[in-house]
C-alpha cells in the first residue's frame, strides 16, 4: 500500500489459501513479478524437458499438483515450474515497463521446450501478451472455458481442463520422448477421471486424496 502511480486491488476469498512462500521469498518474487520455483522443480542441472507455468491460486495448485504427480511416475522428466503474478512480465519491455527482456525470458521459458501454462483466466489472454516471444509456438495455455455449474471445486477445473490430470496429460502430450512411453500414466489418468465423477455423483464431494492433497515432492 506504500507504492504510488498503481491501481491496488486487494481480492478476499471466503476459503483458506495455500502459501508456498515465506515472507521473504515473497517479497522477491513478487518485486519481480515472476520466477522459477526452484523448490518445485528438478531440472536445476540439465535443461528442462517441459516448462509448467501458472498463474493463479486455483491453477497453481493444479500445476504443483500434476508436477508431483510426473515427477513420482516419470522421475526422469526434468520439469521447471515458473510462477507468475505479475502478467506484464510477460510482454516485452517495449510493451510495458514491467516486461522481462527477451533475454531473460528466453532464459526462463527456453527457446524451445513445451511450455504449459495454467491461467485463471481466459487462455488467449496469455498469448496476447506473449505473442512477440521467441516460444511462444511452444506454449500450450490452459484457462478459463466458460464451463462450469453447481459441482464441487475440483471439478470445476476438470471443466475447464485446468485440473492437475489434464495437465499431466498435456505434458506428456507435448515432450516428444514420453509420448511412446507414458501410455500407462495416460491410461491412469483417464481412469482417475471417470473416478472422479462417478464419486462426485455419489458423495458430492471431491475424492478424498484430492481434497487432502499436500505438497511432499
Amino acid at each position: 500500500m506504500r507504492s504510488r502511480n498503481y491501481v491496488n486491488v486487494i481480492v478476499a476469498g471466503k476459503q483458506p489459501e495455500w502459501q508456498w512462500l515465506d515472507m521473504d521469498a515473497a517479497i522477491k518474487h513478487c518485486s519481480v513479478g515472476l520466477g522459477i520455483w526452484e523448490w518445485a522443480s528438478n531440472d536445476q542441472d540439465a535443461e528442462p524437458d517441459v516448462v509448467m507455468a501458472c498463474a493463479g491460486d486455483v491453477p497453481t495448485l493444479e500445476t504443483l499438483a500434476a508436477v508431483a504427480l510426473l515427477r513420482e511416475r516419470l522421475p526422469q522428466l526434468k520439469v521447471r515450474v515458473v510462477n507468475v503474478v505479475d502478467l506484464m512480465t510477460l510482454q516485452p519491455q517495449t510493451e510495458h515497463p514491467h516486461g522481462l527482456s527477451d533475454a531473460d525470458f528466453d532464459s526462463i521459458f527456453t527457446t524451445d521446450k513445451p511450455i504449459v501454462f495454467a491461467f485463471h483466466g481466459y487462455p488467449w489472454l496469455i498469448h496476447r501478451l506473449t505473442y512477440r516471444r521467441h516460444n511462444h509456438d511452444n506454449m500450450h495455455v490452459r484457462g478459463y472455458k466458460e464451463e462450469g455449474t453447481t459441482t464441487t471445486p475440483f471439478d470445476m477445473a476438470v471443466k475447464n481442463d485446468l485440473d492437475r490430470l489434464h495437465l499431466a496429460g498435456d505434458v506428456i502430450d507435448r515432450v516428444p520422448h514420453l509420448q511412446e512411453h507414458a501410455a500407462h500414466i495416460k491410461q491412469y489418468i483417464r481412469d482417475k477421471l471417470v473416478e472422479h465423477k462417478m464419486y462426485i455423483e455419489q458423495y458430492g464431494d471431491d475424492l478424498p486424496e484430492i481434497r487432502n492433497w499436500q505438497w511432499k515432492v
